[in-house]
């Protein structure tokens, strides 16, 4: 134990000392004061009664009659007998006195004197050590035959008796002390005898504790003390020692030996996740299982997730090699163990897999005998995974509380990292799974489509095979879309996707391009074989009907272009657009047919793509990129205080819509170049018409991934001097999935520079919600979808209520799209929507329309 500063037993019996000579001080000094009193007293009654000696004899005197001379004999006789006493004798005479018989040598009279000759009343003063009595001489019967002019009752004189007692008290006082230093010695001796027996009983205890303490060298031996064993003597003292086990009986249970200490850091350190572990985690858990037995045996480790609806993976990491047996019996608990979890829902589809971590040991059944299980949990709702981790300890180490702690340390730490390790790869299975797939249908995407397409290109030009591209579209799928909700046209493709899936051949490859348009690439397939399969389809979607929210029943047919290389294009565009065409010359037809082009089809559809090039070509080297502003107003004050940003292209003073010329922009890549000019000529009408009002600018995907991009506009607002509070940048939810990291990068930068940004068409993917989530959005434009049947379809404005309810937690603006009648804006505005966008509030014009 550390040294204090002072020992123990020298304080105490330092205070003992302390203590008892402060009882002697006081002792002392209230006696002496006692006797200081007593001494007074007596000295005043002694006082007293010389006082009344000198009156009486001085009054018999008087009765047989006196002359001047006997009265000088009588005080020269007084002053002889007080000469060396503490008395001083003083006699004052009357006026009728000193007129009847003359003046006499006398001391002066002071006010106590003449007080008493005036009053005739005696006079007793005590103070600053000296005692006065004053008796008056009053006249008697007898008095008056030698003073014939006085009356009985008249002061004829008074008698000052004045005694000094300083000196006595003082004497008093003097042998008092005396007397103490006397039997001080004795007193410190007993006090000395009295400190040192207190002082051993506590010391002597201590020091027994002490020692007790010092030999604590490990966990054993503090299991082993026992405060208790102690006795202080004192009951207070004992209570301290009575905590003092209190706390030693805390420390057992959560105190560690020092290896398990440092093995639980080393554990931390290796709590890092790195690539090598993700890939390689069961080998890094066995590897893990042999550290631990260096520190405690251990048996098994076991893992159970659940990475998906109905899917388990199920991992049990053995330290040696077990027998048959042994692992028959450790099946057994975990289906058990899967069998009564909650989380699990006693699902049963599933396989063990076994892990040996040394194959130098073996496990036999007398040992799992020895097995207790120790398990934690782990359940994630985002990515939706869960699991249980485990570990089979000896059953001693299980029921000790400190080895609990370290057990359940390593569990935590296991939990967390096989818990990340199975995040990590559903997410990563995830976004590999939607940048290949449309999250609706599940069909390949418009981007793997294009790869797709490409790749079987450059398969089939060196075999000289031939393969053929179809484009179907819905025909009247939008009314049912429109009449049934989003919801239920969501539902119609899923379904309608599954039709297609089962018409086409199992080499084909099917992919959902955009709304309700599908692409399918037949390898090695001709034009005969794809008409076949492009009327097997057409005729399986006329038969498929779905059962509608009002009972009824709802289908669509199809129209559908081919296009077959090599035999009507080479390039992966070409094939596209004349397939597109071909579609598209199908629906002029009157729908729910299927086209081929001929020659002069294909030389049209060429000669109008290189049209649309050259027209893009021109309309950039010559700025005729025009901006057009679609106002957008505010629902309660119905003032247009916010335009949305359009692109159109001026052609022989005609104005071309985006939808005409953007996939052969996105695809010639010239689109930011577009995008930039159109908001610098934007930004140059707002100087121009002293615009002050906020500007939607959409953000094209394809510009995203354009390096300078935002720096770009940056430049471009600065060099304008337009406020950043004025400008918003809308995210296309429906297109932005697959760039989603890219586009990630680009909102955080813009938002730190104090930007303002709005998701468009809210509610129409499956990512609008973590879209809201993942970044920091001011403006929520709610799809137009759900807008235009508002007052007709329930479920459509329940989602538009949940949307509004969403916004407002978040402290989100909403704007609302489509808004075609003014039964819509009352709607809206009754429902709480901010902001209103649609022909019926006004259609994108050349300038800003402010009302």
């Amino acid at each position: 134990m550390p040294k204090m500063p002072k020992k123990l037993k020298n304080f105490i019996f330092s205070i003992n000392v302390a203590l008892l000579s402060t009882l002697f001080v006081v002792v002392f000094v209230f006696t002496a004061y006692l006797h200081t009193l007593l001494a007074q007293e007596n000295a005043i009654k002694h006082a007293n009664v010389v006082s009344n000696q000198i009156f009486s004899s001085m009054y018999q005197v008087m009765k047989k009659g006196w002359n001047r001379e006997d009265l000088n004999d009588f005080m020269h006789s007084i002053k002889e007998n007080f000469n060396d006493s503490d008395y001083t004798v003083n006699i004052y005479r009357s006026e009728k006195i000193k007129e009847f018989f003359g003046e006499v040598n006398e001391k002066q009279k002071d006010d106590l004197a003449n007080s008493v000759l005036a009053s005739g009343e005696k006079i007793t003063l005590a103070e600053m050590g000296k005692l006065r009595n004053l008796m008056p001489l009053n006249a008697k019967k007898e008095c008056l035959g030698c003073h014939t002019n006085a009356n009985i009752g008249d002061t004829l004189g008074v008698i000052d008796v004045e005694q000094n007692f300083v000196e006595i008290i003082k004497e008093t006082f003097l042998d008092y002390v005396y007397f103490f230093l006397i039997i001080l010695p004795l007193f410190a001796f007993i006090a000395f005898i009295a400190s040192r027996y207190t002082t051993s009983k506590i010391t002597n205890s201590l020091k027994l504790f002490n020692k007790k303490v010092q030999n604590i060298n490990s966990m054993r031996d503090f299991k082993e003390f026992d405060p208790m064993q102690i006795d202080l003597k004192f009951d207070e003292v004992n209570e301290i020692i009575v905590h003092v086990n209190e706390l030693a009986q805390k420390l057992k249970i959560i105190a560690v030996d020092r290896d398990l200490l440092e093995f639980e850091v080393q554990l931390l350190d290796k709590f890092i996740i790195t690539s090598e572990v993700v890939q390689d985690w069961r080998d890094f858990i066995n590897e893990l299982l042999v550290d631990i037995n260096k520190v405690m045996q251990t048996y098994t480790l076991m893992t159970i997730f659940r990475i998906g609806d109905d899917q388990f993976e199920v991992d049990i990491f053995w330290f040696g090699v077990p027998k048959e047996d042994v692992k028959l019996l450790f099946e057994i608990y975990v289906r058990e163990a899967i069998k009564i979890s909650n989380h699990f829902l006693g699902y049963a589809d599933y396989s063990i897999r076994h892990n040996i971590a040394d194959y130098n040991n073996l496990i036999t059944v007398t040992e799992y005998k020895n097995f207790a299980h120790r398990t934690k949990s782990l359940f994630l709702d985002s990515p939706k995974i869960g699991g249980i981790v485990g570990l089979s300890v000896q059953s001693d180490m299980a029921t000790d509380p400190i080895k609990h702690i370290v057990i359940d340390s390593i569990l935590t730490t296991m939990a967390n990292l096989v818990g990340s390790v199975k995040a990590i790869n559903k997410y990563t299975n995830d976004l590999e799974y939607y940048a290949a797939h449309d999250p609706l249908t599940g069909l390949f995407n418009q981007r793997v489509f294009v790869d797709f397409l490409e790749y079987e290109i450059k398969r089939s030009e060196p075999h000289g095979y031939e393969f053929a591209l179809m484009v179907i579209d819905c025909d009247n799928f939008k009314p049912i879309n429109d009449r049934y909700g989003h919801a239920f046209g969501d539902l119609f493709l899923q379904e309608f996707s599954r039709v297609l899936s089962e018409s086409k051949r199992g080499e084909d490859i099917l992919s959902r391009y955009g709304g309700d348009e599908f692409t399918l690439i037949l390898p090695e397939c001709g034009l005969e074989g794809a008409m076949a399969v492009a009327h097997a389809i057409a005729k399986a979607v006329e038969e498929f009907k779905i059962l509608t929210t009002d009972g009824n029943y709802a289908g669509v047919t199809v129209s559908i272009g081919i296009s077959v290389y090599p035999q009507h294009a080479t390039t992966q565009k070409e094939l596209f657009v004349i397939a597109d065409g071909m579609m598209y010359k199908a629906k002029e037809d009157g729908k729910n047919s299927v086209r081929v082009p001929s020659g002069d089809d294909i030389v049209t559809m060429i000669k109008e793509q290189k049209a649309k090039s050259a027209l893009l070509v021109d309309a950039v080297a010559n700025n005729r990129i025009v901006p057009y502003f679609q106002p957008i107003q505010t629902a309660l004050s119905g003032k247009n205080e916010i335009h949305e940003l359009l692109m159109r292209i001026e052609v022989d003073g005609k104005i071309v819509p985006a939808y005409e010329f953007i996939e052969v922009a996105e695809s010639m890549s010239i689109i930011n170049r577009m995008d930039l000019m159109v908001i610098e000529n934007a930004f140059k009408k707002i100087k121009a018409e002293s615009y002050n009002g906020i500007l939607f600018i959409n953000l094209s995907p394809k510009s995203l991934v354009v390096g300078n991009y935002a720096e770009s506009i940056a430049e471009l607002i600065k060099q304008y001097e337009i406020s950043k509070d004025h400008i918003v940048f809308e995210i296309t939810e429906r297109e932005t999935v697959k760039n989603f990291s890219v586009l990630e990068k680009f909102v955080i930068n813009l938002k730190i520079a104090g930007y303002k940004f709005a998701i468009d068409d809210f509610g129409s993917g499956f990512s609008s919600f973590h879209y809201i989530k993942k970044f920091p959005i001011d403006y929520l434009k709610i799809d137009g979808e759900f807008i235009i049947n508002i007052n007709k379809d329930k479920k459509d404005k329940a989602f538009v209520h949940s949307i509004l309810t969403l916004a407002k937690e978040l402290n989100v603006k909403t704007v609302a799209e489509y808004v075609e009648d003014e039964e819509i804006v009352q709607t809206l505005r009754e429902m709480g929507v901010d902001y209103l966008q649609g022909f019926h509030i006004g259609r994108p014009q050349n300038h800003f329309t402010v009302s």
